[in-house]
């Protein structure tokens, strides 16, 4: 069967200059002998027109050259279609395609969707709305909005707003429905993994697995954030982070369950994102996973 391509690129992306990736698919593309179109991303989000679009033109790869923010939006509008999704990292995590074992450069990318395996993998919902890595309410949803309003991007900017926020950041009271069970807490953040990444290598669910048919729920309540935050800017130097070393350290300010559906009350109206992106906050969060979600390529 013919592959025939269309290419979505986030123009605002990460930090690079996206004309050399433009001119490295085309070059590359054609070796292959692939027809492709190459398509700005929408900011708005809204791909209504895409699904009937890939059905008319016989597309049977789209690529996405952005961050996860831009994969969860563009796979949200073509679940259920028999389609494989590439990933170009050009975010500021990348969250997802580290995960998957996609190189962050863009030749290696590239690569990857031509001659790599296209494998079915989890998505989420949560208030209906798609996810494919991670979200959360509070401390990190607030990092994800200033984030959003800056005009540089990358991690260095990502950093600097953790650390602007940090020391201040105010827990949030939540009542969490999982197993038959509920729980009332305080948290600083609870994020909802699929995939192990908070992007940059950042690990915050170490169990997590994006085909395993569960959600990983991490709650991290009040704690020694000196301890906290000197242990994450020493593995940041280090090039690793992994939350599974917190939870040595502390204990007791750390919850972390598996499952494939849950509810989460948000009484202090916490601030909320899904993959990286802000999204208008709720009093509860009704979240489940997708099993099989959409097909990813990766080496």
């Amino acid at each position: 069967m013919q592959r025939k391509f269309l290419y979505f690129i986030n123009p605002i992306s990460g930090t690079v200059n996206k004309a050399p990736l433009i001119r490295l698919i085309e070059i590359e593309t054609a070796k292959q002998n692939i027809p492709y179109e190459i398509l700005p991303t929408r900011e708005d989000g809204d791909y209504a027109y895409l699904p009937e679009k890939i059905i008319q033109e016989g597309t049977t790869d789209v690529i996405v050259c952005g961050g996860d923010g831009t994969v969860s939006h563009v796979v949200s509008w073509i679940l259920g279609l028999e389609i494989n999704v590439g990933i170009i990292p050009m975010g500021s995590g990348n969250g997802l395609a580290l995960a998957a074992g996609i190189g962050k450069d863009p030749s290696d990318a590239l690569q990857a969707i031509f001659k790599g395996k296209a494998e079915a993998i989890d998505g989420f919902h949560i208030n209906k709305r798609f996810g494919c890595m991670l979200s959360g309410v509070g401390f990190d949803a607030q990092v994800a909005r200033e984030f959003s309003l800056q005009k540089k991007r990358g991690f260095i900017m990502y950093a600097k707003q953790i650390l602007k926020n940090y020391f201040h950041a105010p827990t949030y009271p939540f009542v969490i429905h999982i197993n038959g069970s509920i729980f009332r807490t305080e948290a600083l953040f609870i994020s909802i993994a699929n995939s192990n990444q908070f992007g940059n290598n950042v690990t915050i669910a170490p169990k997590a697995s994006l085909t395993d048919g569960m959600l990983d729920m991490v709650v991290v309540k009040k704690s020694n954030r000196l301890v906290m935050i000197f242990s994450m800017l020493k593995q940041i130097r280090l090039g690793r982070i992994s939350m599974e070393n917190d939870y040595q350290l502390s204990k007791k300010g750390i919850i972390y369950i598996q499952a494939n559906k849950f509810i989460i009350e948000n009484e202090g109206m916490a601030p909320f994102h899904i993959d990286g992106d802000p999204v208008e906050s709720s009093t509860r969060f009704e979240i489940e996973v997708i099993p099989g979600a959409f097909r990813l390529l990766h080496p």
